[in-house]
């Protein structure tokens, strides 16, 4: 269809003024599109968490970290350039170049450094200063902790079969990150792709980022190395009121069933540290033979994690007739069995059985451990692990701006830092359903919004839009921050 004379005239005349008409449908009002507006701004939520960074003590944290990388004192503070990146990570952002997102906002921003710039501070951290960084994530941490239990009720606990995890339950896991260009150490994978395959620690209290080892992606799931050195990281990580006389609960898949790891676990108890583990282990020949023999009486109904009955799935104890020479002693296994669901993977095992067998160790004691049923459920909630690395994916480290191994671990790293924003601003200052929400819905309803920016009485108004659905949400949290205690300087 053609538009009438006097449409396309007018169509016309404003496409030189550089403006466009838009057709609408009928339900709708016709638009006059331009781009010379005034006063408005984007994204506004973002800066709820730069101002979270700088109320827990993160923003002056990471410029000590990095002070080094500022020789002469002048130029952008690279700890602040940091930590800007960490939120526009923390905003959705996916390169570095998104910092123009702040950048061209300096009315609600302020100075943002540009690319090239971002980009030098990425490339001058090395290893002294990683770990600098490290310490300083963990200091900022302590602030968050303390000011969660001033304000609110403190770090939640985790759960599992409807009840209270007692103390800290940390998750260990493995994932791929595909990468479409050559990039230093990254390597073919084993499901014939080609990238890095990092290995992380969650907090499954809080969905806190712990730790990250950036590796090869033909690094091996089950390196006892390699999950000592994410779970000694991981435990620097946390308080020292919390790390020690707290329950420490550490769960992996069935790559952290290796000797070499329990081991070390169980030495931690000799630093004060009350670790326990919750591992998966491989459904070996002598495992298959121990659950042939197992008599039903002995079959236990498994439970979900609200409490109630699993149906089709059941939990036994086959302690005592596994050969576990070489783990730490008091190590128990225990195996579930459930009908498999459409399109499972099955060995040939499970399909002579007609069952689906997992098996997992833990040394939690029978007296006051809880039932094997519960220790079952409690470690099943391992999987919870998986969405916080898919969460973590649309955070950062899903891909990979550089090259060079170096730039990609300091990303790696304010990756995990931008996580750790979003918690925060979860367990301090949010409400209701949003208090737990993912990522992806805290950036629909609350970090992308638009605002209005006004002056008067010399001070700078950012007035959110009347309409918009979660504006009291919005308005509440920066609320709250403005409450927020401050560490003493």
């Amino acid at each position: 269809m053609s538009c009438n004379d006097e449409a396309c005239l007018r169509s016309q005349s404003y496409q030189q003024e550089g403006t466009f008409c838009v057709h609408t449908t009928r339900s709708r009002p016709k638009l006059v599109v331009s781009a010379d507006g005034h006063g408005v701004v984007n994204h506004v939520g973002s800066r709820l968490l730069a101002d979270l960074a700088d109320a827990t003590s993160l923003t002056s944290a990471f410029s000590d970290a990095l002070h080094r990388l500022r020789p002469r004192g002048t130029g952008h503070d690279p700890g602040r350039v940091a930590v800007d990146l960490a939120v526009i990570l923390a905003d959705g952002g996916e390169a570095i170049r998104d910092l123009a997102v702040l950048r061209d906002q300096r009315d609600v921003f302020g100075p943002v450094a540009s690319t090239p710039t971002a980009w030098r501070v990425l490339a001058g951290i090395d290893t002294n200063n990683l770990n600098a960084l490290r310490a300083a994530r963990a200091a900022a941490r302590e602030v968050a902790w303390l000011q969660a239990a001033e304000t609110r009720d403190g770090i939640p606990p985790a759960r599992a079969a409807g009840r209270q995890l007692p103390g800290l339950v940390l998750d260990i896991d493995a994932t791929l990150v595909t990468c479409h260009s050559e990039k230093e150490e990254a390597a073919a994978t084993y499901t014939r792709g080609f990238g890095y395959h990092p290995m992380l620690c969650f907090l499954d209290n809080t969905g806190e980022a712990l730790a990250s080892v950036l590796r090869p992606g033909n690094a091996g799931a089950n390196t006892a190395a390699d999950h000592i050195t994410v779970v000694d990281a991981a435990l620097a990580q946390i308080p020292d009121a919390h790390r020690h006389g707290t329950p420490v609960l550490i769960r992996a898949d069935s790559a952290g069933s290796a000797k070499a790891f329990l081991a070390h676990l169980r030495a931690l108890r000799q630093r004060g540290i009350q670790t326990t583990f919750s591992v998966g282990h491989a459904v070996t020949e002598q495992v298959r033979k121990a659950i042939r023999v197992l008599p039903d009486q002995v079959w236990h109904p498994a439970l979900e994690q609200d409490g109630t009955l699993r149906t089709g799935a059941e939990v036994a104890e086959l302690t005592g007739q596994v050969d576990l020479t070489g783990y730490p002693d008091g190590t128990r296994i225990i195996v579930r069995r459930e009908r498999p669901h459409p399109g499972a993977q099955l060995s040939l095992f499970d399909q002579d059985e007609g069952m689906r067998h997992q098996v997992f160790l833990t040394d939690t004691p029978v007296a006051g451990g809880g039932s094997t049923q519960y220790l079952e459920v409690r470690h099943r909630a391992h999987a919870r692990v998986e969405d916080h690395i898919r969460c973590g994916k649309t955070t950062g480290f899903g891909r990979f701006p550089s090259r060079h191994f170096a730039i990609n671990q300091a990303w790696l790293e304010l990756s995990l830092t931008a996580i750790d924003l979003l918690v925060w601003a979860r367990i301090l200052l949010l409400d209701g359903e949003l208090a737990t929400a993912e990522p992806k819905r805290l950036r629909y309803r609350l970090l992308h919004a638009a605002a209005r920016i006004t002056r008067g009485a010399r001070r700078l108004h950012l007035r959110i839009a009347a309409t918009w659905p979660w504006r009291h949400e919005l308005t509440a949290a920066f609320s709250h921050l403005v409450v927020l205690p401050r560490p003493a300087t």
